[in-house]
């Protein structure tokens, strides 16, 4: 499964990268053609565009990322879209192709998912003029630098002989067949192995990439200002705390864990078995403490397992000795490696689960002891890694058996030698000048000399002698050397770089008989990856009180709690049902601010992400559906980049997910309108949900417009929630709980206003200007056109109730011929005090009122009330 991470640091500018004719450049092709457009400032050239300002990258993962993009368009009416993403520190290559919408709403979300720095696209694209995809390219990932290159590099017959060329021998099938008709996502490939070649000078060994083919379907979209205001990777105020849900459900023991974890929380799974299937793993490790301990001992000895398999695999345009060091480095570390392997298979024994057990036979592959005997042949025994600098330089000069090669035996005797006569050389400064010298090391120096101060003044020598130079003083130490120490380094360094060539001969043939079974330890690390994510999921359950969700038809969650604010608070986190099926899939929230509306709206879209993901649940019980798409719109920022303000911002979100939302969406919306007159603000909202709720989506809307819950009370699935509020005369306490109905309190703004010590004389006068204007608005509302006609409709469904009762009674016709004059008289003088409100149904009852007075027979009364009813009806 492959997982691509964020960069932990800010991605800085290269100069213009050029792609040379040459399939293997041995010199840096920068700046020869035909590979050209790329300026200092990391950005293509667009004319007279100030710069874009670099995108600092989540602080969220604590593995760097180097991610290279490509993207390959295609040329018809619909917008075909393929894709291509290489991970250079974990050697993993993600291929992609996406029939998109006109916004490009699938490709941005696979885009924010890897987060690229470097993005690749045809020349074509960018000139003369941007293409469409460009420019929102732009707009979205400001942080990552569009590199166009000349269209002949997306060729696509390459991309193929790059897949039977790289791809691993037990994967090739597969891929092949996923990709066989990916036209794009093919020529995108092309594009970045060969960017990533000559720009990277890095080349990966035949057999060797962990190709796979992502299909756009199978998992929850997210665009990007969801993941920002659900502080789904990154905390909104301070980008370095771990208060966001990542940081919050983070307790992973290995960086590949913590990368999956990453992938998983932006691209939730739709996939229900899958997450069933987790589930279950979660809940045996919950059950069974004595395994879930195991398994978290036996995870925290792995390092990186995904960059210490790239390394192993990648080939160096340029090979140095600093390379053949870090080779025998690598060795040494797969050596431990592999021999964390077995006690995960041991922590794993008597599991039940489908997914614990299908890791742990991954743990048996016959390929893995294959490969230890290979690294036992040559490597010795006891050579681990060390931390020390001189400790590290022995285990690079005798990590090859003894025996292996003859002539590396007489270097390694050669360094020995030369150590030993720079270490007794010291020995020999001291007893000649009586000084306590003590011999130290460092990768850059060798060996030099230390001493205190203080031991200078108990030999009662007042400085030291000529022979000694480049005398410096370093925390209170006195460092120095001598001529002859310096020619003995001199020799150490000889001696070295002649044993470290001669290994690097044996460890790459090592190298290359190990590339052959690597396959089995790229299954075992996205094991241990999905292992170590799981086991964080159990281990959240434990101290947080977590609870397994199921997937039905209906969103129910009781006493569910905000995760991120939850680890924030603590116990001082209030708790709230949730309830929405097809009769109550529209619900709009209103209440005081600071009640708890968004934080309410948040929450929910941040458990169903949870569910979906296959961890358990901050609540007392939960119910999902599944969810396809989930859309916010609550941020509340001007864009100086984009020259947008509040407003614009809001309309361009909310004509995206009104253009993208149906009924598989979840939809949390806060404040619609608010950057706009109220008037047409409330205009705009009441449209816009009357919209959303022919979408058939679940949607939360929170809002100040009372007038809503009135407005639509009347729509299928809509219901009115609010927060709660505790008024105690001009007091106010929030008690941030949901409840079913409008919100009725009065003035809230008002009282928060005075409770944050307004100034009185401000206050007062605010006061009186809210009670003269709601006096003025009950005025115009009691004089109104649309008051008086829905008075004059109430007067007459009251005159058809009254001849209706006449009708079905049983005066004497005398007696009633009296009492309909009676009703007459009252009926008109109520419609004439309505000032004008005459309308035809008005003026149409008045008449057939009249008639019941000039009629002079019962039985015409009876008529004439029969038809007053039928035209009320």
């Amino acid at each position: 499964m492959p997982q691509l991470a964020r960069a932990a640091s800010i991605h800085t500018s290269r100069p213009p990268t050029t792609f040379s004719q040459s399939s293997r450049p041995t010199t840096d092709t920068r700046g020869s053609r035909p590979f050209t457009g790329r300026p200092a400032t990391g950005r293509p050239t667009t004319g007279g565009s100030r710069p874009r300002t670099g995108r600092p990258r989540t602080g969220a993962t604590h593995v760097d990322s180097q991610v290279v993009a490509a993207i390959c368009e295609g040329r018809g009416v619909a917008a075909s879209v393929g894709l291509a993403f290489i991970h250079l520190a974990t050697a993993e290559c993600v291929l992609s192709e996406i029939v998109d919408s006109q916004t490009y709403v699938r490709t941005m979300h696979k885009l924010g998912v890897f987060d690229p720095v470097e993005i690749l696209i045809p020349m074509t694209s960018m000139t003369p003029t941007k293409s469409k995809l460009c420019r929102i390219v732009e707009e979205n990932l400001p942080g990552a630098t569009l590199v166009p290159i000349a269209r002949k590099y997306f060729n696509e017959p390459e991309g193929r002989e790059y897949v039977q060329q790289y791809t691993l021998a037990e994967d090739l099938e597969s891929v092949k067949v996923a990709v066989s008709a990916k036209f794009y996502a093919l020529s995108a490939l092309a594009a970045c192995l060969k960017y990533v070649e000559l720009s990277h000078h890095t080349l990966f060994a035949p057999r060797s990439l962990r190709l796979s083919y992502q299909p756009s379907e199978g998992s929850m979209l997210i665009d990007f200002s969801t993941v920002r205001i659900l502080e789904l990777v990154q905390n909104l105020q301070n980008p370095k705390s771990t208060a966001s849900l990542f940081g919050v459900l983070n307790n992973t023991c290995t960086p590949m864990g913590a990368r999956l974890l990453r992938l998983n929380v932006l691209q939730p799974l739709t996939d229900l078995n899958v997450l069933e299937g987790r589930l279950d793993v979660v809940e045996e490790l919950v059950g069974r403490e004595e395994c879930f301990f195991a398994v978290r001992a036996a995870l925290k000895p792995f390092q990186d397992f995904d960059k210490l398999l790239t390394a192993l695999v990648a080939v160096t345009t340029k090979s140095t000795l600093k390379h053949s060091e870090n080779r025998i480095n690598d060795v040494i570390l797969l050596k431990h490696g592999i021999r964390c392997i077995p006690p995960v298979h041991e922590a794993l024994a008597g599991v039940r689960s489908n997914l614990l057990v299908a890791i742990r036979n991954l743990c048996l592959d016959d390929r893995i002891n294959h490969i230890s005997e290979m690294i036992d042949n040559v490597i010795n025994e006891d050579a681990v890694w060390q931390k020390g600098a001189l400790a590290l330089q022995h285990q690079r000069c005798y990590a090859v058996r003894n025996g292996v090669n003859g002539l590396l035996d007489v270097a390694r005797q050669t360094y020995k030698e030369a150590t030993s006569d720079a270490i007794e050389l010291v020995a020999h400064y001291s007893e000649e000048h009586g000084i306590p010298f003590r011999v130290h090391f460092e990768a850059s120096r060798g060996f030099y000399i230390q001493l205190s101060p203080t031991d200078l003044e108990a030999c009662e020598v007042p400085e030291l002698p000529l022979c000694f130079i480049n005398v410096v003083k370093k925390k209170k130490m006195i460092q120095c050397t001598t001529l002859d120490l310096v020619k003995k380094n001199a020799k150490i360094k000889d001696s070295l770089t002649e044993v470290l060539l001669m290994s690097d001969k044996t460890i790459e043939t090592l190298v290359d008989e190990i590339r052959s079974e690597i396959g089995a330890l790229y299954k075992v690390c996205e094991g241990v990856a999905m292992l170590d994510m799981l086991a964080s999921f159990a281990y959240v359950c434990t101290v947080r009180d977590y609870i397994r969700p199921e997937f039905t038809d209906t969103l129910g969650i009781k006493s569910g709690r905000h995760p991120i604010r939850e680890a924030i608070h603590g116990d001082r986190y209030i708790p709230n049902d949730t309830y929405a099926s097809n009769t109550t899939r529209f619900q709009i929230i209103t209440g005081a601010n600071m009640s708890g509306k968004s934080t309410y709206l948040r929450q929910v879209a941040l458990l169903s992400v949870i569910a979906q993901i296959g961890a358990f649940v901050p609540a007392e019980y939960a119910s999902f559906p599944i969810t396809k798409q989930l859309f916010s719109r609550i941020s509340m920022d001007d864009s100086v980049e984009s020259n947008s303000s509040t407003f614009a911002i809001e309309m361009r979100e909310t004509a995206f997910i009104l253009q993208s939302a149906n009924e598989d969406s979840l939809i949390i919306v806060d404040e619609l309108g608010r950057g706009t007159s109220t008037r047409d603000g409330f205009a705009i909202t009441l449209a816009v949900c009357e919209a959303l709720v022919d979408t058939g989506a679940v949607v939360l809307f929170a809002t100040h417009f009372k007038e809503l819950t009135t407005a639509l009370a009347d729509r299928p699935g809509v219901v009115s929630l609010h927060t709660e509020v505790q008024s105690e005369g001009e007091n106010m306490k929030m008690l941030y709980k949901v409840a079913d109905g409008g919100n009725e309190e009065k003035h809230y703004g008002l009282k928060l206003a005075q409770a944050v010590a307004l100034p009185e004389s401000v206050l007062s006068k605010a006061v009186g200007i809210s009670f003269a204007l709601a006096s003025r608005t009950r005025a115009q509302k009691e004089n109104s056109e649309a008051a008086k006609r829905a008075k004059s409709r109430k007067l007459l469904l009251n005159l058809r109730e009254t001849l209706t009762q006449a009708y079905n009674g049983s005066m004497e016709p005398d007696v009633l011929r009296r009492w309909l004059v009676n009703v007459q008289e009252r009926f008109v003088l109520q419609m004439e005090a309505l000032s004008g409100a005459h309308d035809e149904d008005v003026g149409e009852g008045v008449r057939e009122a009249s008639t019941l007075h000039n009629g002079s027979e019962v039985s015409s009364h009876r008529q004439d009330l029969d038809a007053v009813v039928e035209i009320e009806e």
